[in-house]
């Protein structure tokens, strides 16, 4: 997944045949069930709820007659997978998860209460977002990119310390894959979730972290935080005027992250089908892209094989990645 363009597996003439169709038309639709839920694995607020939530406002009656959110927050967000494990293969429970409950935890965990080859299925890719690397009044002004900071912690190791919203995170192994590739020592700071450690960052008590790009968004134009990288494969076009990783020497620390859309493994062909029609013409709304934007996120549905697919080179990826830090969620 993270070698693979943002949209790379987008029809761009589907996506145009779907944006243009008539939303009179789309209301026709007969819905596949008559109540559905969502289940995140995350608080009320936080990014993959609010995302929920949107797409749940427009999936009825697309979909469902209506369809609600459900927060099942914990463990990681171990809790929502394992609800939809159990629930009936009617199409009703619908769970939206980030990329790493599936493919990362799998490597990190022991055990864990779900199985992705025998209790999920997937259905379509939500969004993307790629990651940042940002310093706050705790870097000196003239550090501007991302050699120039890896330069200052190298003279400074004892401050050289980057957070992440959570250990054992993708980014978190990004900030380990950072030090890899330059030599030079970083010190992981897990967070729990960016809220916490945003303000930190802010006042100069965290040097730098890495997080998704949207979360830096609205801190840039009081100059609060500097972003001096991003990890996708070309510029985030949030930030365009930013390099890349790649651009500035770094071309194995890549990462762009996603959400997911999954329904209980039994359930029928028919209706991973008819959610999938759905979610494909409620993601290019432009309505939907107004809030995505916000959270600095683009809309990538997909087909059921191309999430799968997008699954499985994440987890080939991160794997020996995980096995060379030596990191495990059990100990």
């Amino acid at each position: 997944m993270d070698r693979i363009p943002r949209r790379g597996w987008l029809g761009a003439a589907a996506l145009c045949a779907l944006a243009l169709t008539p939303w009179t038309a789309v209301q026709a639709q007969t819905a596949a069930v008559d109540n559905a839920k969502i289940v995140v694995g995350f608080p009320a607020g936080s990014t993959p709820d609010v995302l929920a939530r949107r797409v749940a406002e427009r999936l009825a009656p697309l979909y469902a007659k209506s369809v609600i959110v459900e927060n099942r927050t914990g463990a990681g967000g171990q809790l929502a997978v394992a609800a939809l494990k159990g629930a009936a293969a009617d199409g009703k429970t619908i769970l939206l998860t980030p990329m790493s409950m599936l493919g990362i935890y799998p490597h990190t965990y022991k055990n864990l209460p779900y199985n992705i080859s025998t209790d999920i299925v997937p259905v379509s890719m939500g969004v993307t977002f790629d990651a940042a690397l940002a310093v706050g009044a705790g870097v000196p002004a003239e550090v501007k990119t991302v050699p120039q900071f890896l330069a200052w912690a190298k003279a400074n190791p004892g401050k050289a310390n980057v957070g992440s919203p959570a250990t054992g995170s993708t980014l978190h192994f990004l900030s380990a894959e950072l030090s890899r590739a330059s030599g030079v020592p970083l010190t992981h700071v897990g967070y729990r979730g960016t809220t916490a450690a945003m303000p930190e960052l802010i006042a100069g008590q965290l040097p730098a972290m890495i997080s998704p790009v949207g979360e830096f968004l609205r801190y840039l134009p009081e100059g609060k935080v500097r972003i001096l990288g991003t990890s996708g494969l070309t510029r985030n076009e949030f930030t365009p005027t930013v390099p890349t990783f790649a651009e500035q020497g770094y071309k194995d620390v890549l990462l762009t992250e996603w959400y997911g859309f999954y329904l209980p493994a039994k359930a029928p062909p028919a209706t991973v089908k008819a959610l999938n029609t759905a979610l494909r013409q409620v993601l290019v709304q432009p309505e939907l892209k107004e809030t995505l934007t916000m959270f600095g996120m683009v809309a990538a549905p997909s087909s059921p094989d191309e999430l799968n697919a997008a699954l499985q080179q994440a987890s080939t990826r991160w794997a020996p990645i995980i096995q060379r830090i030596g990191f495990s969620a059990d100990n």
